[in-house]
């Protein structure tokens, strides 16, 4: 990002700054997208750019999955910039979903947090997704279980604890996401949970968490004492 757009930020602190004050979670799909962009176009400030790409597409996930044709129908975009994002797609893919699977998912949270956030951040519509574990806490694998709209999924504990039969799993984790962007678990997101561990507390396969992920925040019932 050049100084000049640096400086653009109506006293605001420039994506970059924030990135480094706060961490990238703290940044808003327009803020990654202009630090990316590093400029915008003659008379574009950078942040107006990343919020008309936004709007065209519709999203950060539709930006980045757009084919090359539509991508590069937009003024300033080009093959050196669809190939870059390509590539940073390709590498964050390759990075939650590589050996770290083979981690303590409880040994590194953060991580474990990460890679939930990056299956389900780019659904438009409420996805619950659980990660079975061994009796070490190693991820075997996850399935995403149910789907829903934008507002509310339908779970159903039963279905769970058949799944984790069939992977021979000792321990869950529950994730769902909120599309509205705020991570703050419902009362029914708290009722569901409390089904699924009084189900799975029958057969002996502990709830770690449940991780309820929205737009650069996360709220983890673990953390907050709930499980």
């Amino acid at each position: 990002m050049s100084n000049q757009d640096m400086s653009l930020w109506s006293g605001a602190l420039a994506p970059r700054e924030k990135l480094m004050r706060d961490g990238a979670a703290a940044l808003s799909d327009m803020e990654l997208l202009a630090i990316f962009l590093r400029t915008g176009l003659p008379g574009v400030h950078v942040s107006q750019r990343a919020e008309q790409l936004l709007a065209h597409f519709g999203s950060l996930y539709h930006l980045i999955s757009a084919d090359y044709s539509q991508f590069c129908s937009q003024k300033g975009l080009g093959i050196a910039t669809y190939a870059q994002l390509q590539a940073i797609s390709e590498m964050a893919f390759r990075l939650f979903s590589g050996p770290h699977l083979l981690e303590n998912a409880l040994l590194n949270p953060k991580v474990t947090q990460h890679y939930i956030h990056s299956l389900l951040a780019h659904h438009e519509r409420e996805v619950f997704l659980v990660l079975f574990l061994d009796n070490q806490h190693r991820v075997i694998r996850h399935q995403e279980m149910f789907a829903g709209t934008i507002s509310s999924v339908v779970v159903h504990p039963r279905e769970i604890v058949r799944e984790a039969l069939k992977a021979n799993a000792a321990a869950l984790i529950l994730a769902h996401n909120h599309p509205s962007g705020k991570a703050e678990p419902s009362h029914a997101d708290r009722q569901i949970t409390e089904q699924v561990v009084n189900a799975c507390r029958l057969l002996e396969i502990r709830v770690l968490d449940h991780l309820v992920i929205g737009r650069g925040e996360y709220v983890s019932f673990a953390e907050r004492g709930w499980l």
